[in-house]
């Protein structure tokens, strides 16, 4: 699994301001509905369903939001850089501005987690994380995440 293989190139966008987590969960969504044919209201509930469990914000400016959809048959990501960095309730009580969402099958179990490890070691690495904060282009934000030598586990 690499990160190429969960986020397109049109899953990708910089957002310069999100009022809330609730609307930057409806911008996440309106993102991937169309492209995967999936409802934009159930992705928005899925992923405050489980933003209700506790928050996806994993420190150091990063969200890791994600849910569970039906309709889907692979792991799916999208990816946000925020200009305008958003509260998170992160556990480091910092906002985030880097976000990777992902979306997996109902049934995908070690799969989902594999994917969220993959984006969690990513995302840990600060020069990563300063490459994406650097850039606005929708192509080179998603070229540091697929190109990464990090950005692939084992399968």
């Amino acid at each position: 699994m690499d990160i190429s293989s969960l986020l397109r190139p049109d899953a990708v966008k910089v957002i310069s301001a999100a009022t809330s987590k609730k609307r930057l969960f409806h911008d996440i969504a309106d993102m991937i509905a169309d492209g995967y044919e999936i409802s934009a209201s159930d992705a928005v509930e899925a992923l405050l369903e489980r933003e209700n469990l506790g928050p996806t914000g994993v420190g150091q400016g990063v969200a890791l939001p994600h849910a569970r959809l039906q309709g889907l048959d692979a792991v799916i990501g999208a990816f946000i850089r925020l200009e305008k960095p958003l509260d998170f309730d992160a556990v480091d009580k910092q906002p985030v501005d880097l976000i990777f969402c992902l979306f997996a099958p109902e049934n995908a179990g070690v799969e989902h987690l594999k994917a969220l490890a993959l984006v969690a070691r990513t995302l840990r690495d600060y020069s990563t994380c300063e490459k994406l904060r650097s850039n606005r282009s929708h192509a080179a934000l998603h070229g540091i995440l697929t190109e990464l030598p990090n950005s692939s586990a084992a399968a």
